[in-house]
């Protein structure tokens, strides 16, 4: 079995072809919650150092790391990091723009966000980017380069504790479990309690006409 490093070392093919372009810095961008029936869509983008000595071990798509270990790694990137941003873009924004234009528009926002320029952005994804600088889709990209890795980590661990503060608010639809996500639990609790003020009204009509006919 290949050890962590290498492993981490073989995310690093698409940063090291820009590195080998010229480019001194790199920005990883990623998001989090495109499919959720509530909250905001997160965005991060972070560059990381990239010599082997400032690597950080156990960096990967943050959907296959577990809840501590991506707290444990979000600290890390933090603390090592060049320059990181995350940004957030409403449930409401989301209903007046669309999911694909407020993720664009979140990404964009959090690569021109940070605080060091960078010389070329690598995106999750196969969106283009209204950005002044060179960037790079990659497909499944969270799983496949280091950088976008640690903004995909960034932004989940921002977007579960945001989602978990407004569980204490809304704790009738349990959005500390599910996040928000269309669980049969959470589909429930909209059909007793309706909708409340950070559902996708986009993303839930006919569960909001259901509740409307159930009186609700």
């Amino acid at each position: 079995m290949k050890g962590t490093l290498e492993k981490i070392i073989e995310k690093l093919a698409y940063e090291r072809e820009m590195l080998s372009a010229g480019a001194e810095y790199v920005a990883g961008a990623d998001e989090v919650g495109r499919g959720p029936l509530a909250g905001p869509v997160v965005c991060a983008a972070v560059i990381l150092p990239l010599e082997e000595e400032s690597l950080i071990l156990g960096v990967d798509d943050s959907k296959k790391i577990k809840e501590g270990d991506r707290e444990r790694l979000a600290g890390q990137i933090k603390e090592r990091a060049v320059a990181y941003k995350i940004c957030e873009v409403s449930n409401a924004e989301i209903d007046r723009i669309n999911i694909l234009e407020a993720t664009k528009l979140c990404m964009k926002r959090a690569v021109e966000g940070l605080s060091v320029p960078p010389d070329v952005v690598l995106t999750d994804g196969n969106f283009r980017l209204d950005i002044d600088i060179p960037q790079q889709n990659i497909v499944r990209g969270d799983a496949l380069s280091y950088s976008i890795g640690a903004a995909s980590i960034l932004a989940k661990v921002y977007r579960d504790a945001l989602m978990r503060e407004y569980d204490k608010k809304y704790p009738e639809y349990g959005f500390a479990a599910h996040k928000g996500y269309g669980t049969q639990a959470h589909i429930r609790a909209i059909g007793e309690y309706g909708l409340c003020e950070i559902h996708r009204r986009t993303f839930t009509t006919k569960l909001s006409v259901k509740s409307e006919r159930n009186g609700r």
